[in-house]
């Protein structure tokens, strides 16, 4: 049975340029991401984006432009997720609040993270680095990035 493409939506925040980054499994820090998750429908992407990187980061965030859509998948399995990301900026306060708790239980690390840390971190996707900063307007599409086990 074949199983339905999930969208998500992500956000690609910069700030004093550092890169904000979630861990991208849950209990696990091994890997890393932008914040972000799946599309509820009847909501627009900007809206899930929103809602996503409140629950997952505990800020408020105005979404611009999209810069990057990639796709996951697992070669050998079901799994396939297209990720849309857009550049984003943090509303108010910028500091990750101390007393924050993902509802959903997933994420339980965020971190700001340098140009030059990143390169020391599993990322993905393999894009992001290049993407968050390079101010180049447009969106790149990365295709059929196979997913980490």
């Amino acid at each position: 049975m074949s199983r339905p493409v999930r969208l998500a939506v992500r956000a690609v925040i910069v700030r004093d340029e550092a890169l904000l980054l979630v861990n991208a499994w849950k209990g696990r820090t091994h890997l890393w991401c932008a914040p972000g998750g799946g599309v509820e429908p009847h909501a627009s992407l900007p809206d899930n984006l929103r809602r996503e990187v409140r629950e997952e980061t505990g800020l408020e965030i105005a979404v611009g432009a999209p810069c990057l859509v990639n796709e996951f998948h697992d070669p050998d399995g079901p799994f396939h997720q297209i990720d849309i990301y857009f550049r984003c900026a943090v509303v108010g306060a910028a500091d990750l609040p101390e007393t924050w708790t993902d509802p959903e239980g997933i994420v339980s690390h965020r971190r700001w993270v340098s140009r030059e840390a990143i390169a020391a971190l599993s990322v993905k996707p393999d894009t992001l680095a290049a993407i968050a900063w390079d101010e180049t307007p447009g969106a790149v599409y990365d295709p059929l990035e196979p997913i980490l086990r």
